[in-house]
């Protein structure tokens, strides 16, 4: 959620939105139409899309559970199919742009990816290692360090979010 003044934006497409007309000089989108078209449409894959790794592959910052996610990509086709459509995706934009980010520099779209990282971390699920990269790359960000660091703050245990595990 995003707060500001009497204004809430509850919705992350429209938080990304609003930040990008708020702070045009930081490029959140990128400069060419076509690209920014891409962008935006990589964004709403993600903001409506992956069902099966985001049902099947809770956010947990501080685990690391690699044999749950080996039975995942065994068990649960739609793990598998949406590991194999991120890391196609990835890769197109990518080697299409010339990195660091998904389209050269940072911007919405791996901001939008982040927390995706997080679970092919956690999970140990296998991508090639220029999608690791990647990856690290996006977690080594100030700010999404920061928005790391501040979950594994938490303390929180709730058995429903987190089935794979029993309590801390």
């Amino acid at each position: 959620m995003l707060v500001d003044g009497d204004l809430v934006v509850w919705d992350t497409l429209a938080i990304a939105e609003y930040l990008a007309e708020t702070f045009p000089e930081k490029q959140l989108w990128p400069r060419d139409a076509a690209d920014r078209a891409r962008a935006r449409s990589v964004c709403a894959e993600m903001h409506s899309g992956f069902g099966g790794l985001r049902g099947h592959c809770g956010m947990n910052l501080e685990a690391s559970l690699p044999e749950v996610g080996a039975r995942l990509m065994k068990e649960e086709p739609t793990v598998a199919s949406d590991l194999a459509r991120i890391v196609q995706m990835w890769s197109g934009l990518l080697d299409a742009h010339g990195g660091p980010m998904l389209f050269g520099e940072f911007g919405i779209a791996d901001a939008y990816f982040a927390p995706v990282g997080t679970r092919i971390k956690t999970y140990g699920l296998p991508v090639p290692p220029h999608i690791t990269a990647y990856i690290e790359r996006v977690q080594a960000l100030p700010g999404v360090k920061a928005w790391i660091d501040g979950g594994l703050a938490e303390k929180d245990f709730l058995q429903f979010e987190e089935p794979y595990r029993t309590g801390r």
